[in-house]
């Protein structure tokens, strides 16, 4: 049976080989960006006291428009400014309504990491993402193989990107590999769409240490970040608890402060 999961990775496959056919990589290797030195998100999360990786995005395969005409530039730089320790960016516009400019025009006014979001199946895309200034890329488990994974986080690396993995249950972890920095629990099962952060707390445990652990999706209470602070997390990825508001930065800004307290 077919999955939305299955849908978008056809999608992602027909979309990237357009894309490839218009801009060979030899041209994004031309772009500034492709230049600069990534920072580190692993680095980002083990140093700051609240982990949060603020995500912009516009809708989502579950939910529909969450902030249509939310403006990326005035999102993100609110986002930096009111103490991200990392940001991502969605870039696939069919189910997200993000693009690769939304992250491109972004970047020059984040101080923090920044996470291209997006299906990747393709190396391409790890050219995409370093052209356009991303400083780390998504690897989900459940779209590749072991074999896959491990060639595209090698690749990763050697653009000098950082890779968070994703995995969603236990037998995913087997795509663990030496080129994966950080190792992410998505709350929500990408084929039904179920969201539950008790995945996040049973899996916790089996995870290696060498990983920066991040929980994703489903978490909006202060009070849940720091259970799973406990539990071994570094990372936070937080989006839709922030993009429904008015004002996204403002919202980070006072989830932050709750977790002073």
């Amino acid at each position: 049976m077919s999955t939305i999961l299955d849908k978008i990775l056809a999608d992602k496959v027909i979309e990237v080989a357009e894309r490839k056919k218009y801009v060979p990589i030899s041209e994004l290797e031309e772009s500034p960006a492709f230049l600069r030195k990534c920072l580190s998100l692993k680095q980002s999360l083990l140093a700051s006291e609240s982990g949060i990786i603020s995500e912009f995005k516009r809708k989502s395969p579950s939910k529909g428009w969450i902030h249509e005409e939310a403006n990326v530039v005035e999102v993100t730089s609110g986002y930096s400014a009111a103490g991200a320790s990392g940001i991502s960016i969605l870039t696939d516009l069919p189910y997200f309504g993000g693009t690769s400019q939304d992250l491109l025009a972004a970047r020059p006014l984040i101080t923090c990491p920044v996470l291209r979001k997006d299906f990747v199946v393709d190396a391409y895309q790890l050219y995409e993402a370093k052209a356009i200034g991303a400083d780390v890329i998504l690897l989900i488990a459940a779209a590749l193989s072991p074999k896959r994974t491990l060639e595209l986080a090698k690749t990763a690396h050697e653009l000098g990107l950082e890779v968070l993995m994703e995995v969603h249950n236990v037998e995913e972890l087997e795509h663990a590999n030496e080129y994966v920095d950080m190792l992410g629990v998505n709350n929500r099962n990408l084929k039904t769409f179920e969201v539950s952060t008790n995945v996040s707390f049973e899996l916790a445990k089996l995870i290696p240490d060498s990983f920066v652990k991040v929980s994703e999706s489903g978490i909006s209470k202060a009070e849940t970040v720091k259970e799973l602070r406990k539990a071994g997390y570094n990372g936070f990825l937080m989006g839709e608890n922030f993009m429904k508001e008015a004002d996204p930065a403002e919202a980070l800004k006072s989830f932050i402060e709750q977790l002073k307290y």
